[in-house]
């Protein structure tokens, strides 16, 4: 007798061509890294390029007076801010009691987020090229505003101001508070940091040497 053939199929293996993913930098964190970082060692004289100052995460406030007893207020300030950011915020509560506007510890007062990495480099470019530009007479940042320690810290009146809001959509007209967080161990450093990423901080006053009457 002939030995039966297998008639069962063989699976046929295909070796399949992996897709290149290409990864997504922002342009802004690109600029930092060819142009930023050389022009800052050369101006501060760094020995060392990895002590030339960077980012550290960019954080944005939007508070609330009635966040315990408006609860749809604050369902609107979350979802403009997940807008804005591109991340889901959290809620800040009271961390102690206020009488005078009768908050009480624990009580929610607002929402916050926290961005870094390329978040951070892209919610910066946005707000730099297109949200700053659209404020009303806006003539530029405060070089004032840095509190000591390299961290800059300012105000937008309007979140009306970001396009990715949607003015017939919204509850109130709502400001919110953005704060920079770098690396810098000193205010002049984060201060040209800042200015060449593109912040539009005003110019400092040139300190001009009186000279003594002899």
């Amino acid at each position: 007798m002939p030995p039966k053939k297998d008639t069962k199929k063989k699976p046929v293996t295909t070796t399949k061509k992996k897709k290149e993913v290409k990864v997504h930098v922002p342009s802004l964190l690109t600029l930092y890294k060819e142009e930023i970082k050389p022009s800052m060692q050369k101006l501060f004289n760094y020995s060392n390029v990895m002590q030339v100052p960077h980012l550290n995460n960019i954080s944005l406030n939007m508070g609330l007076g009635d966040a315990k007893t408006n609860s749809k207020g604050l369902e609107s300030a979350i979802e403009e801010l997940t807008l804005i950011s591109g991340q889901k915020p959290i809620i800040t509560k009271a961390k102690k009691d206020i009488s005078n506007f009768k908050i009480r510890k624990g009580w929610p007062v607002g929402c916050k987020v926290t961005l870094r990495s390329k978040m951070m480099y892209e919610f910066l470019e946005r707000l730099i090229s297109i949200a700053l530009p659209r404020t009303r007479d806006f003539r530029g940042l405060s070089f004032k505003s840095f509190d000591g320690r390299g961290n800059y810290n300012f105000g937008v009146r309007e979140q009306i101001i970001f396009t990715e809001i949607d003015y017939d959509k919204i509850q109130s007209i709502r400001g919110l508070n953005i704060t920079i967080v770098t690396s810098a161990n000193s205010d002049d450093e984060a201060y040209e940091l800042l200015k060449l990423l593109g912040l539009p901080l005003r110019e400092k006053p040139v300190k001009q040497e009186v000279e003594e009457a002899a």
